[in-house]
Order: C-alpha cells, then structure tokens, then sequence
C-alpha cells in the first residue's frame, strides 16, 4: 500500500437477501471509517441487500452461485479481485468463505472468516456433519483471522476443531436506527391488523433451523385461549409454502398473516408485542438483538448464542427445544395476558442491547483486526 491510501476491504457475502450475516454487513460497512477504509462488497446471490448498499453508495458485484467450493466460479470470482484492485478479504459465511477462500489465497490477501453460526449442527446425518466439519476446519485454518459472534460460536468450533482459534467480537446493533421511542410508519394499519390485537411476530428465514412449523402449531393451540391473538410472520424460505397449506388447512387465514422479507425491519418490530425466534440452534441472532433494541417482549429457544443474549424472565423468556411446542405455547399465553410482563421484559431486553451489543464497538474491534493485518 501507498502512504495516505485508503485500506479496501472487500466484504463477502453469500446472498442478497436479508438475514443475519448481511444485516451484520451492512451494519459494518454503514460504520466503517471512511478516512481509512474503502469498502465494497461481493454477494453470491442478488437480493433486497444488494439495493441497500447501493443507497448507501457502495459498490456491490453479484457472482451467482448457491454452493459452498463451487469450483466453477474460481475464475470469475479471481478475475474479479484481481480488478477491484483489494487489500483485505472478509468474508461472512461458510459460501462465502469458501468461495473466495482460493482467490485470496492465489493473491496472497489475507481473509478474515467471521463465522455467523457454523455449517455443521447436532441434528445432521454423521457423514454430512463430518463432511462439513472438514470443509470449515480447512476455510478456518486458511484464514489469517477467524472472528466468532459470540463465545459459544467459538467453543463449538473449538470442541469440533481442535486446531480452531477465533477472536470473539459480538454482532452489534445500531441504538439510532432501533430505537423503540422513534416515529415509525404504521404496519398494522398497512396489513389491516386492528391496533387491539397482541401482535407476535416471528422475522426470519422459513427454514427448519428456525422451526416456523413449530410456531404455527403453538400459535393454533395458544390463540384458543386467546382469540384477541394475531401472527405476522415476515420472511421466505423452503417451509413458507408448507406453513401457507397449515394455515389454510387449520382456518387460521384472519388470525395469521403472512408477508415476504422486508427492509423496513424497525417499522415492523415496533408493530410487534411479542417477538418469536424458536430455532434450534444460533450464532449470536442479529434478528433477535434487534427485537431487543425495540424493547420487545421475547420468546426465544434456549441454545447457544441465544442464551448469550437473553436472561430467563429478565430480558425475555428462554423454551426449551425438546418440547418446544408446548413450551412456546404456555409462553404465548403467559405473555398474551399479562401487558405489565410484557413492559418489563421489553425494558430489560433494551438494557441488555445497550450495555453489550453496540454496533459502534463491533466495527472498531474489527477495524482494529483490519489494521493490524495490513501492517
């Protein structure tokens, strides 16, 4: 590099669409400084993202490919670095890590590898976990520097990967974009939810990590006992149409409402009363930090990053994924009657965001990664 030159980074992602590892770009890349660093972004997908940055004025590139070592792209994603002319590689997710993992290698660029929850689960078949335990153990000993979001992402990789190391930087969230006394545009009247309604919502990716079915089905037996209910469930994915054929089959169409994946996330979180996230397993979930951002009251999955954020009956109730189904529905209920709980749960949420989970601290932190590897 030459003296007074801006440090380009290019950041790697694995779609467009909005999730969690791309709302923690975009939150990074919105706070970099722009005296030091030059960023611009590759995505392996288009998507609502890609638009986003392209407001925000960053140069954004698309690489079609939905396959983690997709051999075929090697050349295309090469020729491209080589022109964008890079310092640094970040990448976030195991498609894009090992997508760009070669070029950058061939180049001589160090790669940062930020782990957003890990390829592997408990839940796959043997040889599919050992399979993808091999594809990250070589990305993580490739990269010059392995970021995970939270502690327990870190001692995963470790208990899996003896040879694993990673600093710990927490996903952060912007206090000024969610801020729960903001003037927000009014999603309830848009969708035609009454204002009397308590409004759960559940904001992600219709997967089976996220367990959406599992939702719906507490959702039908809760909303017995409380007909005043309402579920806005907001995101695509493989199980969307299955959860359209539940909610149809089960009558449920003026209780539930369904809509695709959206960027107007604060105008939807601040309709919400409840926020939902039962998954099965987490990083550190971007989605949920946000809903806490808002002071929302929170249901939540007791699993490994989830539980870095949330503390039982202080700032959201914890379920436990082995009867997930009546423990989501028993605290639907509990929440569905009691406002006062729901206030403090929301206020506790709120003062766990502020003291730990700033997006300002994680961008300086990995500032600070950035800087040192270039020197």
């Amino acid at each position: 590099m030459r003296n007074g030159e801006k440090i380009r980074v290019l950041q790697c992602i694995r779609q467009g669409k909005i999730g969690g590892g791309e709302s923690h770009l975009l939150g990074l890349v919105e706070h970099l400084d722009r005296n030091v660093f030059d960023p611009i972004v590759l995505s392996f997908t288009d998507g609502p993202m890609i638009d986003r940055l392209q407001q925000l004025g960053i140069p954004v590139t698309v690489i079609y490919t939905e396959k983690p070592f997709d051999f075929r792209k090697r050349k295309e994603v090469l020729n491209f670095i080589c022109d964008a002319n890079v310092h640094l590689v970040h990448a976030h997710g195991t498609r894009a890590g090992s997508n760009i993992l070669w070029a950058s290698r061939k180049l001589k660029i160090p790669l940062i590898y930020t782990i957003h929850g890990w390829s592997f689960h408990q839940d796959q078949n043997v040889l599919v976990k050992r399979i993808r335990i091999l594809g990250e153990r070589y990305i993580t000993q490739k990269a010059a520097v392995n970021i995970s979001v939270s502690e327990s992402n870190r001692q995963t990789g470790v208990d899996c990967i003896p040879s694993f190391r990673s600093v710990v930087i927490n996903n952060g969230i912007d206090g000024k974009k969610f801020n729960p006394q903001g003037d927000y545009t009014d999603i309830r009247k848009e969708l035609g939810i009454g204002s009397e309604k308590v409004l759960l919502l559940f904001l992600a990716r219709f997967t089976w990590q996220k367990q959406p079915m599992a939702l719906l089905e507490a959702f039908k037996k809760a909303v017995r006992q409380h007909p005043n209910l309402h579920l806005l469930m907001v995101g695509d994915g493989e199980e969307k149409e299955k959860a359209k054929m539940f909610i149809r089959s089960e009558n449920l169409s003026d209780k539930i409402t369904l809509v695709t994946f959206r960027q107007d996330v604060p105008d939807i979180l601040h309709s919400a009363d409840i926020y939902v996230l039962p998954s099965l397993w987490e990083g550190l979930p971007i989605g949920l930090l946000e809903a806490m951002a808002m002071g929302k009251a929170i249901i939540a999955s007791d699993v490994d990053g989830t539980r870095e954020v949330i503390e039982n009956r202080v700032s959201g109730l914890l379920v436990d994924t082995g009867s997930l189904v009546p423990q989501v529905t028993e605290a639907i209920i509990r929440l569905a009657g009691n406002r006062q709980l729901r206030e403090e749960l929301g206020q506790g949420a709120v003062n766990a965001v502020k003291t730990r989970f700033e997006v300002k601290k994680m961008t300086r932190d990995i500032e600070a990664i950035y800087r040192r590897l270039i020197q």
